[in-house]
Formats: C-alpha cells, structure tokens, sequence
C-alpha cells in the first residue's frame, strides 16, 4: 500500500495523489490505513469521522483528491463540486472504440439488486449521473479516453461506460480483469482545476499515470 502525496497545499485545502490499493476514508471492512488517516492532522472539516474529506476515489482508482482544512472552506468546496465548478478529469483505457469522439453518457446510478457490492444503471434509488467523455487515443481494440463528471456517483464512470459496452479496461467488477496485465481497473484522476473558495485564483493540478497504467498503455500502443 503506498502513501499519498501532497501535490498542492495552502493553509485553507491541498490536492493530493492517492495511490491505487488506498481507501479513501474508513468504511466496513477498510478500518486502517485510509486516506483520511494518512492526513490526520492536516485535513479537517466536514465528518469527523472523515475530517476534510470533500469527494473520493474508488480504492483501486489512483489520482488527485481535494482535502480541506476547516468547515468553512469544507463547504465550499462541497458546494463548489455540487454545483459543478470544480473539473475532475480522469484517464481511462478502455475496450473498443466509441461511435464518436466525444459524447455525454448520462444515465441514473443505484445500488445493483442482485450484488450489492456493484452499481448498475436503474439500480435501487437510483440518482442521475452524467459523464463526459473524449478520444485521446484510438490504439485497435482499446481506446485511451479522458472524461470528466458532471456528477460525482459511486463507480459512475466503470458503470457508465460497462453500460455503453466499452468498459473500463482490467476493471473485475465491470471489465474483464487482467486485461493487458493489468491487477485493477484502467482509471486514474489525472487533472483537478477550481477557483479557490477564498482567494479566488485559478488552481490547478496534474497528476501522470502511474507505473502500472503507463506499462499496460505501451503494451496496447504494441498490440494496435
């Protein structure tokens, strides 16, 4: 399990770069060595139980997360995401290619009926969820797309793009795991940019892909 880096920090919030295999805040089964632990004494705000937690990444999904410091500026930038004025862009590779080069895919998100540990289209108390996507990369039978969200759902983006039969790809609870090596799902938050809650100046954050994605990348780029 690897440790999270701070990649922007001031005295109100900081971006930081969570690794895959970290859990975002404490939850049944995940009780130590979440991201929110690691930034005890740094973030605060918001649930004690997760201080200064404002959004989250799947466990096996690595990348850019925004922390804050106090309440005040905890909820602004829960506003701020709410009301769509933070850009979360994410990289994933996927299987296929899409019919277009850049397209909205929005359909509700609930809890799966028959696995409750899955997401599914119309699933129970579904709520709507949209994802942007485009083409980066056109690489044979698997495409290297960027996204961003217009809303913020569990595993929207695997679900979403599992339900426009290009799914994300290594993905075990949407895809098809192992897929060009890979031992998690394709997926990682590569940019972050807000207006800061207090200052107003334009911050922004990059992260590159990680190891792992880079490798099972160059081996598709191989095999196209």
């Amino acid at each position: 399990m690897g440790s999270v880096r701070i990649l922007f920090e001031d005295e109100h919030l900081l971006v930081v770069e969570k690794p895959a295999g970290v859990v975002t805040h404490p939850a049944r089964g995940h009780s130590h060595g979440t991201l929110s632990q690691q930034l005890s004494g740094i973030a605060a705000g918001g649930d004690p139980q997760r201080p200064g937690i404002v959004h989250r990444l799947d466990r096996d999904t690595s990348g850019l997360l925004l922390a804050a410091k106090d309440d005040r500026v905890h909820a602004l930038l829960q506003r701020a995401i709410a009301e769509r004025r933070v850009r979360r862009e994410y990289l994933a590779l996927v299987e296929g290619t899409p019919p277009s080069q850049t397209g909205t895919i929005d359909a509700p998100i609930g809890r799966d009926s028959r696995v409750r540990t899955k997401m599914a289209i119309g699933g129970a108390s579904a709520r709507q969820a949209q994802t942007h996507f485009a083409i980066e990369r056109e690489l044979g039978a698997f495409s290297l797309l960027r996204l961003w969200l217009g809303t913020g759902r569990t595993h929207q983006i695997r679900v979403h793009l599992q339900a426009i039969r290009h799914p994300v790809c290594g993905d075990p609870l949407y895809g098809t795991p192992g897929t060009l090596g890979l031992s998690r799902q394709f997926l990682h938050a590569s940019r972050i940019a807000f207006e800061h809650p207090l200052s107003g100046a334009q911050v922004e954050v990059s992260s590159p892909l990680p190891s792992d994605l880079e490798a099972a990348l160059e081996l598709a780029q191989r095999l196209s």
